[in-house]
């Protein structure tokens, strides 16, 4: 039989409101919290936090909009939020919107009509949609991924990962290099990681080169094209790229665009990376394991979802956060790219 609160106050020798008051996030004194936890933790009494939010004004959930659980990203960005709110005592209720932005605005309505606490947001953009929407629930919301004045945001360091690929690439010697991105509707991936590597190299061309006639002619042809978050969609791409120019190296926006990438190298009977090189972001497990195994930025996902769930208990128990929190990252050097 599942255990109650009163069976809790009573193996812990206090009153059923004062397991109440812990559970939900009270003040009670260390020895009570400690007495308390060594009976939740033997029992394995979990409380029944829908009911609880029944009664009280504010609950111990917190929303989590996503805009798509088939993603490495995400889900080990939940698993860092989960992971935290537990040990915090709160509970993580997710919202999947499929990358469809008007049921992320219904998303966060509904959670403000159940009563959770706060909203972690993991949206590919930022609509004046989101803005009223956040704006009229009136409860603390946290951005991930993404940055925007108005809200309480934590990025990963897309613009200097961009650079520091770039400058990578440059400095193994690629000069014809095809960028394969995505929408720059998604500022952080479609954006903020192409101007960082188109920035690199600028800062490596000679002086004066502006145009591409002039990068040409110093000996750069670096070429910019567009394709989907899914493999299946940068293997057409990246097809259709390979049809038309030879480049010596592909910097692909995700680490899934570089595994479509070289899906698509394969088929065409190019060798990666004696014929070309291949680099990505993110630093998803399967690109360690397969051969050659990929160059990329690895971002900190668990990590970023624990600061994350840090951050918003921080904000609905009205304590300072800072506007912006930049997690780091590490280029990972493997064998996908070449020397030239």
């Amino acid at each position: 039989m599942n255990k109650t609160i009163a069976d809790i106050a009573q193996m812990a020798g206090v009153s059923k409101s004062t397991v109440s008051r812990f559970l939900n996030g009270g003040s009670v004194s260390l020895d009570t919290k400690r007495k308390i936890e060594k009976v939740v933790k033997a029992t394995g009494y979990v409380p029944n936090t829908f009911a609880q939010s029944l009664k009280a004004k504010r609950t111990n959930i917190i929303g989590t909009v996503v805009p798509r659980l088939d993603s490495f990203a995400t889900s080990h960005t939940l698993m860092g939020i989960d992971e935290e709110l537990r040990s915090q005592h709160y509970q993580m209720l997710i919202s999947n919107t499929s990358q469809d932005v008007k049921r992320e605005i219904e998303a966060i309505y509904e959670f403000a009509r159940q009563k959770i606490s706060g909203i972690i947001l993991l949206a590919a953009q930022i609509t004046d949609d989101h803005l009223t929407a956040i704006q009229d629930i009136s409860i603390p919301v946290l951005l991930v991924g993404q940055q925007h004045e108005q809200i309480h945001s934590l990025i990963h360091d897309d613009y200097r990962a961009g650079y520091d690929i770039g400058a990578y690439v440059l400095s193994q010697g690629h000069r014809e290099i095809a960028y394969v991105g995505v929408t720059e509707r998604d500022v952080a991936v479609g954006v903020q990681r192409k101007e960082g590597f188109r920035q690199a190299v600028r800062d490596a061309l000679p002086a004066g080169c502006y145009t591409d006639e002039e990068m040409r002619a110093a000996g750069y042809d670096i070429r910019y094209y567009e394709t989907g978050f899914k493999m299946s969609d940068a293997r057409i791409a990246a097809s259709a790229i390979l049809d038309q120019f030879k480049p010596s190296l592909m910097v692909c926006a995700t680490d899934n665009i570089a595994l479509g990438v070289i899906n698509a190298a394969y088929s065409k009977g190019i060798t990666i990376p004696s014929d070309l090189s291949v680099t990505g972001f993110g630093g998803y497990d399967i690109t360690e394991v397969i051969h050659p195994a990929l160059t990329t930025v690895q971002y900190p996902y668990m990590e970023a979802g624990r600061v994350a769930a840090q951050n918003i208990v921080r904000l609905v128990e009205h304590k300072t956060v800072e506007p912006v929190t930049v997690m780091d990252y590490s280029l990972i050097e493997r064998e996908s790219v070449d020397k030239r």
